[in-house]
């Protein structure tokens, strides 16, 4: 039996088949997809591969996501499920504080339900980043406490390896970071016009940052795959992830340019709702641990 329990936010784009398996709890986001007059209400939740798939096909004819952060109501919601499992020992790792609030409601969701049931020991920290980044963060805090390490050996580990974790994104269309307010509706009109792939990276602040923008894919990829030789692999918590936005023959090209450079082939997934709605469908991006420490 496990020490302690681990918990997370539904950004951290995990499969339901690996939530099962790590034995987590997730606290599941929702959002909607306006189409024409008629908006679906929905939830960060898919069991299938599919799911995913018939998301960004919405949002290829059209649809338009609207999403919102795992609010207090939410987080009272997982921890009190939580405290009536019998955990009373648990490590909470959430959104990058850069993205949305979403901390500030778990911390004070913890002492909400603590009053309810006084002996928990709940502690909660934000990852400085989203999705697979997230994720590998999530897996980690697992592996760790798998191992043997208390709870708060695992959150001083993963405070201290979260500042480690790099991301690059490369995105396809330009309007969607324009509906999410990265840029302004000219800039995206005309970097649409003129194949301007914009390359996005975490900040230390754990900010999502438009870091250079380059011309066509083929440089783009090239951009992206460079950047990996700035740092050395951690090879303790290593791990390379691809993600993509319904794009797979794109994430199967970046992987074959990766490959060589990495040593290792990198694993593929495909993106949640929640951010694959702000960078729209057909982008991609890759993530992994290193040694050093986000430059900027």
């Amino acid at each position: 039996m496990a020490k302690f329990a681990i918990s997370t936010d539904s950004n951290s784009d995990l499969y339901a088949d690996e939530i099962k398996e790590l034995g987590i709890y997730v606290g599941h986001l929702n959002f909607t997809i306006e189409k024409g007059k008629e908006t679906l209400e929905c939830v960060d939740d898919f069991k299938t591969y599919d799911e995913y798939v018939n998301f960004y096909k919405e949002l290829r004819d059209g649809g338009v996501a609207r999403t919102s952060i795992l609010n207090l109501q939410a987080h009272i919601d997982l921890f009190t499920q939580m405290a009536e499992d019998g955990v009373t020992e648990a490590l909470h790792i959430a959104q990058s504080d850069g993205l949305s609030p979403t901390i500030d409601n778990a911390l004070k969701a913890i002492e909400i339900v603590k009053e309810k049931y006084p002996n928990i020991d709940y502690r909660a920290l934000e990852s400085k980043t989203t999705t697979i980044g997230e994720g590998i963060l999530v897996k980690l805090a697992c592996r760790l406490r798998d191992e043997g390490k208390s709870r708060d050996e695992v959150y001083d580990i993963i405070q201290t390896e979260k500042m480690h974790v790099q991301h690059f994104v490369l995105v396809d269309d330009l309007m969607y970071l324009k509906r999410g307010g990265r840029i302004g509706g000219a800039s995206a009109a005309i970097g649409t016009l003129l194949s301007i792939k914009p390359i996005i990276e975490f900040n230390k602040l754990g900010k999502l940052e438009i870091v250079r923008k380059e011309k066509g894919m083929k440089k783009a990829l090239k951009s992206i795959v460079d950047e990996f030789n700035k740092f050395t692999k951690n090879d303790k918590y290593f791990d390379i992830v691809i993600v993509h936005t319904d794009n797979e023959p794109l994430a199967n090209t970046l992987a074959d340019m990766l490959e060589p450079v990495c040593g290792v082939r990198p694993q593929i997934r495909i993106m949640g709702p929640i951010i694959g709605a702000h960078v729209g469908p057909n982008a991609v991006a890759y993530g992994f641990v290193s040694n050093e420490e986000r430059p900027y």
